[in-house]
């Protein structure tokens, strides 16, 4: 006799009041919420840091992919902000137009090579670097980049930040460091940085959009977090403005040196 037939399967449905993971939903909520607000908060006492505060903390209750696109509308929120709140925008754009132009291109061949290359180990070589860079700060030795030599580096430097970031999702360090070396004053820094980011989170979002990660529901709830995250964001704001560009430039150090870290037992695993 033939087999009966069996009913087809149907996938289980999550329990009332709980994620598609099994999590209590408002658990699931408030730590979105918390990665937000404190993802925001860095953002705007230093002008960068939200992905790597963010994505780890959103990875805890959703998946990566989620957590990437759903932090995208926050972060090009605010980077707007920081870039447009104390002018010279149009000044900005000029002295960065080379090195945005060239990372981009960067970025594809780095989008390239992460098919081919382990990750780890782009990761655990920009890790290193990191640290010698804060090391080599905190001895009185940081590197510094003649304003002569800007014209000449812009290029290869975004070339280079850009391949980083196809490969590591973390284009922004090498910028970080770069303008940095230039000896950039707080706002010039923080205006520098904050325009290369929005330059690639655009970017970035169109990709995502494109490739379907970024849905309608993703993209509501991206706008629902900036809401939220706001609030911390203009208390970092207010942060940032009371401290002294010394104060500030060793932030920033200290904030390097965690993320080097980081990226280094990221490669470890």
């Amino acid at each position: 006799m033939p087999p009966a037939d069996r009913p087809p399967h149907r996938p289980a449905r999550a329990a009332p009041g709980r994620s598609a993971q099994g999590r209590p939903i408002a658990l699931t909520a408030l730590v979105v919420a918390g990665a937000i607000a404190l993802a925001s908060f860095v953002k705007g006492s230093i002008a960068f840091g939200f992905p790597v505060v963010a994505t780890p903390l959103l990875a805890l209750v959703l998946d990566v992919k989620t957590a990437v696109a759903i932090s995208l509308v926050p972060n090009i929120v605010m980077d707007g902000v920081q870039v447009c709140r104390r002018g010279g925008v149009l000044a900005s754009v000029r002295r960065l137009l080379a090195l945005l132009v060239f990372g981009l291109l960067g970025m594809v061949l780095g989008t390239r090579l992460l098919v081919v290359l382990p990750p780890h180990v782009a990761l655990a070589v920009l890790g290193v670097f990191l640290l010698a860079f804060v090391g080599l700060s905190a001895a009185g030795l940081a590197p510094r980049v003649p304003p002569r030599w800007e014209r000449w580096l812009s290029a290869p430097v975004g070339f280079l930040a850009g391949i980083l970031g196809g490969v590591t999702n973390v284009p922004g360090t090498p910028l970080v460091l770069y303008f940095h070396a230039l000896g950039m004053d707080k706002h010039e820094f923080v205006r520098a940085v904050s325009l290369s980011f929005l330059v690639y989170k655009l970017v970035q979002l169109g990709a995502t959009a494109w490739y379907g990660l970024l849905t309608g529901p993703l993209l509501l709830g991206g706008v629902a977090l900036t809401v939220i995250g706001l609030g911390a964001f203009a208390l970092g704001l207010k942060v940032q403005d009371y401290l002294a560009e010394r104060t500030f430039n060793r932030l920033v150090l200290a904030f390097l040196a965690v993320l080097g870290l980081w990226l280094l037992a990221r490669a470890l695993q």
